[in-house]
C-alpha cells in the first residue's frame, strides 16, 4: 500500500521556494488565488495543468502550516517589493527606452 505524505506534493528547492511537484508553479501562486477568495475550482481554472489534487494539496498544507506558510509568503513579497524597488531605481537599457517611448506617445497625444 502506498502512503503518501503531504510534503510528497511538493518540491522544496530552498527555504523561499517551493514548487508544486511536476510544475514549475509556486505554492504562493496558488495561494494568492486562495487568500483572494478563489475556490479550488476556479483556481483550477487558472492553472488547468494542476488539477484538483494537486490545489488541494496545497490547500491543506496551507491550513497545516499556516503560520509557517503565512512568514513564506510574507518573505516571498518583501523579497519581490524589494527587486521592484532595484528595478525602479536600476532599469535595464530596455526599460529605459520602453519609458522613453511611453513619454513620447503621451507629447504625441497632447499635441493632437
Amino acid at each position: 500500500m502506498l502512503i503518501m505524505q503531504l510534503e510528497d506534493y511538493f518540491d522544496f528547492l530552498s527555504p523561499d521556494d517551493i514548487r508544486i511537484k511536476g510544475h514549475r508553479i509556486g505554492i504562493d501562486n496558488v495561494l494568492d488565488y486562495y487568500l483572494d477568495g478563489y475556490t479550488a475550482e476556479e483556481i483550477a481554472a487558472h492553472f488547468p495543468n494542476l488539477g484538483l489534487e494537486k490545489i488541494y494539496a496545497t490547500l491543506t498544507y496551507y491550513h497545516h502550516k499556516r503560520a509557517e506558510i503565512d512568514l513564506y509568503l510574507l518573505r516571498l513579497k518583501r523579497s519581490q517589493e524589494q527587486h521592484y524597488q532595484e528595478w525602479l531605481a536600476n532599469p535595464s537599457p530596455m526599460a529605459l527606452r520602453m519609458r522613453a517611448i511611453k513619454v513620447q506617445r503621451k507629447k504625441d497625444m497632447l499635441k493632437e
